[in-house]
């Protein structure tokens, strides 16, 4: 019997040193759908990997602030971790593609887009030695606003929340004043008067209760922003063969999911966004306008940051619509 736990313990502890464990922060709560799916791109990694990788969703903010996820991956203070392309787009402008107003408003636009960009992407983040697992979008972005709007001139003087350059220049050029806030600090800074409106998903309206300070939204479809998820290229070759083939199969079935899961949910947040008192404007055409305005204006300011990376990328997009 002495041997048998002697020989259970060194298998337990064998199996606890071949183990390893991963650690994955995200700026969003544990409500939302993103980090829901997070939840089951672990659960399954660990399965599909036969226990030889754990992974340790930390929501919220909890390990690293959002704006601080991408950099502790590049560091190796954490292994994986999830953060919205965009808010890197000071780094390198394909960080930002997704985030021109009104080039691509749809799920099929920006899954074409996703398509088109991803080789420029993965070049990038692989000489920052990252590797990209997945994308999953935010449904589309729509204004809120404490009051009501009917043009993007009544925004001029007051305080918009700025989560990436794009959202910082809208800002700039309708005359507001940008304030950089990440989403989990956005319902105290709503509170407090530091911000008025904003550019956000539905989801987020919802998950947020951002309802219960600013009562219009307008259903502008300006973007589809999107968060990805990527590991630390050394902690991944860090991995046997079979346990990296794993995981990148679990990613891409979580990529399929997160998708679906978006586009399923987008509908039943606005539900709940009016049911919970909020005036929804799902026409909001003057305002579109207005914004695609801004959006061809944005589009050639990126272009020339961009430069030939960037053209290559938005004419592979146009191609692919035309097809």
């Amino acid at each position: 019997m002495k041997k048998l736990l002697c020989a259970a313990l060194a298998l337990a502890a064998t199996t606890a040193l071949a183990q390893t464990r991963w650690d994955l922060p995200s700026g969003y709560n544990a409500n939302t759908f993103q980090v829901q799916n997070l939840q089951w791109f672990a659960a399954e990694a660990e399965k599909a990997s036969a226990g030889k990788l754990k992974i340790q969703v930390h929501p919220g903010a909890s390990l690293f602030k959002a704006n601080e996820i991408k950099r502790a991956v590049q560091s190796g203070q954490t292994a994986i971790g999830e953060f919205i392309l965009s808010s890197a787009a000071n780094e390198n402008p394909l960080f930002g593609v997704d985030s021109i107003p009104f080039l691509a408003t749809s799920y099929d636009e920006s899954r074409r887009l996703d398509e088109v960009s991803r080789p420029g992407l993965e070049k990038v983040l692989r000489e920052q030695g990252l590797k990209l697992l997945y994308t999953v979008p935010w449904p589309p972005q729509g204004l809120y606003t404490a009051k009501p709007v009917a043009s993007m001139s009544d925004l001029k003087g007051t305080k918009m929340r700025a989560y990436n350059p794009a959202t910082a220049r809208i800002a700039e050029i309708v005359g507001a004043q940008p304030v950089t806030i990440q989403l989990a600090e956005l319902p105290q800074g709503l509170a407090t008067g530091t911000v008025q409106n904003f550019l956000t998903s539905s989801a987020s309206g919802v998950d947020s209760k951002l309802y219960e300070h600013v009562k219009y939204f307008y259903d502008v479809n300006a973007w589809l922003p999107r968060n990805a998820v990527v590991v630390n290229q050394r902690a991944f070759d860090g991995l046997d063969k079979a346990t990296q083939d794993a995981v990148l199969k679990v990613a891409a079935d979580a990529a399929r999911r997160g998708w679906q899961l978006s586009e399923q949910k987008d509908a039943e947040y606005m539900k709940e966004l009016a049911a919970k008192g909020m005036t929804v404007d799902l026409t909001s055409e003057g305002l579109k306008r207005e914004l695609k305005t801004i959006g061809q204006r944005m589009s050639a300011e990126w272009l020339q940051t961009a430069g030939e990376d960037g053209q290559r990328v938005l004419s592979a997009f146009s191609a692919a619509a035309r097809k």
